[in-house]
């Protein structure tokens, strides 16, 4: 399954915020914007972390930030927040993180595959600090893999 389009409205680079919160909320914002969510689900991400911990620190500087599928989802999307100053999110190993994925879709199963599919990207040890330091949002897509909205992917 390939990752979904990242328009560029689900793309915000150098971003500033206080706090996981607010990195996690700037994700959500980016979803919002693309039309994958609503509000609510920004809010489902967040109290996810609060009740879960920092889980969704995948790897070091990286978090992938979601919540279950639910009414809140119109489709599956894909955003993701570089921060001007990376923040902690209270993960033993893989705090401070600079880079943070949005990930909202419509079925467990569809979680699983996209979730196998971004494994598969940061496979590569220099993506995230190269994700980190993106300065334009095609070079983020190119990194991801994801092709620009008016390429077919192949």
């Amino acid at each position: 399954m390939p990752l979904p389009p990242l328009p560029l409205e689900a793309i915000a680079i150098g971003v500033h915020v206080d706090d996981w919160r607010g990195a996690v909320a700037a994700a959500g914002d980016a979803l919002e914007r693309s039309g994958a969510t609503t509000p609510e689900y920004t809010k489902r991400m967040i109290a996810v972390i609060e009740e879960f911990g920092a889980y969704v620190v995948i790897a070091p500087g990286l978090a992938l930030a979601h919540a279950r599928p639910g009414p809140d989802v119109h489709s599956e999307g894909l955003s993701i927040v570089t921060l001007a100053e990376p923040v902690a999110f209270g993960h033993p190993h893989n705090d401070p993180v600079s880079v943070v994925l949005g990930l909202a879709v419509t079925s467990s199963d569809e979680h699983v595959l996209l979730v196998a599919e971004l494994a598969n990207v940061f496979n590569d040890p220099h993506v995230i600090p190269s994700l980190a330091a993106a300065t334009e949002a095609d070079a983020i897509r190119a990194l991801l893999g994801v092709p620009t909205p008016t390429e077919e992917p192949s």
